[in-house]
């Protein structure tokens, strides 16, 4: 458990279990702390790299806008902090916009990719959903004092004033349109992508992702000759909230993790 001085950012992570690296990256206004009840898990089979993304967590903010991609450039350098010239990544909600990132931006650092509940454009969100993310604020932030997320950032938070500040500028970046379908469609690496089968986002834009991967176009022959490299997970009796916590995702990751996947064509 340790700092890592990349980019101009202290970098929170904890290194928990042995053998092949995966990073795990959070959702919005939370800290590796989301991955409590999967921990265990994961660490039993891999080295797990737990991180704060910046301004989350014990991570202090900096003088720069909450952006995808300077997060996603962040993780490239804590692998170079830590010498490790590849790791599967697993990101969950704003942590799987980061490692979609990574993964586009740092192609060869990123050898599988799991993406839990995570969009490959911004109006792949239920309407409520991106109006709720429209409206997040420092008034918000007020609002939310006293809540888990709230207490747990007291707790752990270099500069738990800066409280309004991640709102300010998490609900900045969520306002912002992107819209990553190609280069999506032109990686080069497994990707699994995980949902509950009530999440924040219309099943219909889960088969439109997998589509990118080369997924949902043929049938995959008696043999499996002809499956996709990447897979598709929706994880029954689950939602956006609660999908990270459930012994579902690591049930569903670890084989795809671990097993030999055929490279895409």
């Amino acid at each position: 458990m340790s700092y890592a001085d990349v980019n101009g950012l202290r970098l929170w992570y904890e290194v928990h279990g042995t053998g092949r690296p995966l990073v795990l990256l959070h959702g919005g206004y939370g800290s590796v702390e989301m991955f409590t009840p999967i921990l265990p898990a994961l660490a039993a089979r891999r080295q797990v790299i737990a991180v704060d993304l910046q301004g989350h967590g014990r991570t202090a903010d900096v003088d720069r806008p909450l952006r995808y991609e300077s997060m996603a450039d962040d993780i490239d350098a804590l692998l170079r902090h830590l010498d490790l010239p590849e790791a599967d990544m697993l990101g969950y909600s704003l942590g799987g916009g980061v490692a979609l990132r990574t993964a586009i931006q740092h192609p060869d650092r990123v050898r599988r990719l799991v993406l839990v509940s995570t969009p490959c454009r911004r109006r792949g969100w239920y309407p409520e959903v991106l109006a709720a993310m429209a409206a997040q604020d420092e008034r918000v932030a007020e609002q939310m004092r006293g809540t888990p997320p709230h207490e747990l950032y007291e707790r752990v938070a270099p500069r738990p004033q800066d409280w309004p500040t991640l709102w300010a500028k998490t609900g900045e970046l969520l306002r912002r349109e992107y819209d990553w379908s190609a280069e999506v469609a032109a990686l080069a690496l497994p990707v699994l992508l995980v949902y509950a089968d009530a999440d924040s986002m219309p099943v219909s834009h889960m088969a439109e992702f997998f589509g990118l991967l080369g997924g949902g176009h043929r049938d995959a022959g008696w043999d499996g000759a002809d499956r996709p490299a990447s897979r598709l997970a929706v994880l029954p009796g689950l939602t956006h909230y609660d999908i990270v916590a459930s012994p579902a995702l690591p049930a569903a990751a670890l084989p795809f993790l671990t097993h030999e996947v055929r490279a895409p064509a």
